[in-house]
């Protein structure tokens, strides 16, 4: 690959864009072993649970030594930034995994923020694939956490206030304000069935569709067991349906949901 390609998964709470994140990290994390950095940049840590992984370290954590003793807040401060985060990776099989973690305050996130981005900018060069679970809602784009994005998926249900919540998202990146690069951004509606009202209001605001996923009775017994998702059949309907996006992400390459 020429160049990192970066894929950030945002929308409501609740609408499965966690499921859309692990599910294109396993494809391909498959696919291109080695050469995909996956980043948890929700304060709830859904990722690692869906990916069955144990964290030991967090970005916020960082942010916790430096403020903390002198003898560690000197230590950070001695390293470069590429360096602090290599130490808080986690490797897994194909993949790298940086967890954001939770804020050092309640409700303050934009020291975790801010040191978030500068770790994903002094990272990224060295993978060809960065794939980001963002926060609910358009706020870390906002906050400029996601500043260059090659493409932006919005998740929603058919649900009316998920897909207004999308619709706004979509605005934020598509005005581009204040520095912020987004160069597609689109809808993946999820559990999708026949809603007419639905259909009605997505062809209202001319978004884009990346992708649609049915409604998937595996993943949501994974839920309730609390089964990591990369277990879910490659032929299930969710593995399948992502997979189409990547499609559009490497059009030049033929992909397949197997190996």
């Amino acid at each position: 690959m020429k160049a990192t390609k970066s894929i950030a998964i945002t929308g409501k709470g609740g609408t499965g864009k966690t499921v859309v994140a692990t599910t294109l990290i396993r494809l391909l994390s498959e696919r291109f072993p080695g050469r995909v950095l996956a980043i948890d940049a929700d304060s709830a840590m859904s990722l690692p649970y869906t990916l069955d992984l144990e964290i030991k370290d967090t970005v916020s954590n960082i942010r916790k030594g430096i403020l903390g003793t002198d003898q560690l807040r000197n230590e950070l401060n001695e390293s470069p930034t590429k360096e602090m985060m290599r130490r808080i990776l986690t490797h897994a099989d194909g993949y790298d995994l940086l967890v954001m973690g939770r804020p050092e305050e309640p409700g303050c996130f934009c020291a975790v923020n801010a040191l978030l981005r500068y770790g994903i900018d002094s990272l990224a060069g060295d993978y060809d694939f960065v794939i980001i679970d963002g926060e609910a809602g358009p706020e870390q784009i906002n906050r400029r956490v996601m500043e260059s994005i090659d493409m932006l998926l919005v998740v929603a249900d058919m649900s009316k206030r998920s897909l207004e919540t999308a619709a706004g998202i979509i605005e934020v990146a598509r005005d581009q304000e204040d520095g912020i690069k987004v160069a597609e951004a689109g809808l993946v509606l999820n559990r999708v069935k026949d809603d007419q009202a639905a259909n009605a209001f997505i062809k209202k605001t001319g978004l884009e569709i990346f992708a649609t996923l049915p409604e998937d009775q595996l993943v949501n017994s994974f839920d309730r067991e609390g089964k990591s998702l990369l277990e879910l059949p490659i032929d299930s309907p969710c593995p399948m349906a992502v997979a189409e996006i990547i499609k559009k992400l490497i059009p030049d390459e033929s992909l397949s949901v197997a190996n």
